[in-house]
């Protein structure tokens, strides 16, 4: 019988997963290593894990075999069925207190039924976002753990260690919630990412074509905003993508098709968000930009037919890119509001008690949304643990306060011009919404009372005391069925 000397099994070994072992070897724990094509096992240890401590195993009851107990297994495999069928296969080899995790990029409903299953048989189970990609996985991803909390003293020192470091060293990792919490966490958490790309393409496109500039220059207005408060992984790459040519001095960008592709946790998010009922729509917004911008021949065919205002900006150039950095900021702000509402909605919906500023934590090393940005999310839930809206903050509010002109001279110069900015435009309607003690939601109710007699609260009675009104005097005394988010 094979020696139990395995600190961590991880299943699968594409690059993911192999750049977490190696991380994990680099922190000094012994990884036990499997893959379905086995053959891939024996390539890891002779080329990229070679020198390691790494342990190659070439069967599910070798890999748990050599694992101290209680066992510790990872799984980083494709999603859906095949999480499901590793499960299944190493049940046999498991016993009461072992754990496993799924570090992949799991439906949160699924990794809530995982829980439930695998906690009926007395073990452990964690379902944890993983952000970051090749590089983040290689040298300090961030990590959202959810689902059995027996199971996070057994995971917490691996994990933590492994993961990226705030400036103070703090590691961006800690316990999110039960059962589905850390798969949910990071499906916002991808949502956010789809909002943030957006709005920098927005910006882009509203410098490129809106005021005519240059690569060079673009590059420029992004290192300067690189080194501000807009400061940010995203930001930081959108530099270097402006700044980059091939061989023959073409800027590669420009050699790029205009299709955005997607994997569906955007989506998620949204769907989430009609779900719960939460205006999640500036990443609604950008999951649809994607979607139009997949309509490449139908958009080139309606460009020949369909006629709008030429872009032609006259005025301070200079001045406006400010305005877009502004623009660019309150946005961003609007659309973390937006995923931490949904983010509450779905801790009351689902049970879970999650940390909010651990959350931002999370969040500000290692992964694709990681930013400067993220450390005063922190400071207001720190400050406020009970604070309803990232907008009622007194810093988020004065940056509002102080972007706002700009931000709306940013989107009405946008209409006037016809360059699209859906995630910038929704992200002020939602604030005008937001703000608006009074919205004419009232006629939308009187209407739906007089083609459904879906009935209304009045101002002058209390609410959850509902009327109907005979609109056409033909109508019954009968009231419909009331949905209400």
């Amino acid at each position: 019988m094979s020696e139990a000397r395995a600190d961590i099994g991880l299943i699968g070994l594409a690059v993911m997963g192999q750049n977490i072992v190696l991380n994990m070897d680099d922190h000094g724990y012994t990884v036990a290593v499997f893959n379905r094509t086995v053959s891939k096992v024996d390539e890891f240890l002779s080329q990229e894990a070679a020198g390691t401590k790494v342990i190659g195993t070439h069967s599910i009851q070798e890999l748990c075999a050599v694992l101290k107990r209680p066992r510790r297994v990872m799984l980083l495999v494709k999603a859906g069925g095949p999480v499901d069928e590793f499960i299944e296969a190493l049940l046999p080899y498991l016993e009461p207190g072992d754990v496993i995790i799924d570090g992949g990029n799991s439906h949160f409903p699924d990794t809530i039924r995982r829980t439930k299953y695998l906690e009926s048989k007395g073990l452990l189970y964690i379902g944890t976002g993983v952000s970051g990609g090749e590089e983040g996985a290689r040298h300090g991803p961030s990590i959202m753990p959810g689902g059995s909390a027996a199971a996070w003293p057994h995971v917490k020192e691996i994990f933590q260690s492994i993961a990226a470091k705030t400036p103070e060293g703090e590691p961006c990792c800690d316990w999110v919630g039960e059962d589905g919490a850390g798969h949910y966490v990071k499906m916002v958490h991808n949502g956010i990412e789809y909002g943030d790309m957006q709005l920098i393409a927005e910006a882009y496109h509203l410098m490129k074509e809106g005021l005519g500039l240059s690569n060079e220059q673009m590059h420029e207005v992004f290192a300067r905003w690189n080194e501000g408060p807009l400061d940010s992984y995203l930001i930081e790459i959108t530099r270097d993508i402006l700044g980059t040519t091939d061989e023959d001095g073409r800027y590669v960008l420009d050699l790029i098709l205009d299709t955005a592709g997607q994997k569906g946790t955007g989506k998620w998010t949204g769907v989430s968000a009609l779900d719960l009922g939460m205006p999640m729509t500036l990443v609604t917004e950008a999951v649809f930009s994607r979607c139009v911008s997949a309509l490449k021949n139908e958009r080139v065919a309606a460009s020949t037919i369909l006629k709008g205002p030429a872009p032609r900006f006259e005025g301070d150039r200079q001045a406006f890119v400010d305005d877009i950095g502004r623009a660019v900021y309150a946005s961003k702000i609007i659309s973390y509001a937006q995923g931490f509402m949904l983010l509450r909605e779905a801790a009351n919906e689902y049970k879970w008690h999650v940390n909010y500023g651990g959350v931002a934590l999370m969040w500000r090393g290692g992964c694709i949304i990681r930013s400067r940005f993220l450390g005063k999310i922190r400071d207001a839930f720190a400050q406020n643990a009970d604070l309803h809206n990232l907008l009622l903050d007194d810093f988020f509010r004065s940056v509002i306060d102080e972007s706002q002109a700009g931000w709306r001279r940013v989107v009405a110069r946008a209409a006037e011009m016809g360059i699209p900015i859906p995630a910038m435009s929704s992200a002020l309607a939602f604030f005008d919404g937001y703000r608006h003690g009074w919205l004419p939601a009232n006629l939308v109710q009187a209407q739906r009372d007089y083609f459904g007699a879906h009935t209304y609260e009045r101002v002058d009675q209390p609410r959850g005391k509902f009327f109907h009104t005979n609109w056409t005097g033909r109508g019954g005394r009968v009231s419909s069925t009331t949905y209400t988010v």
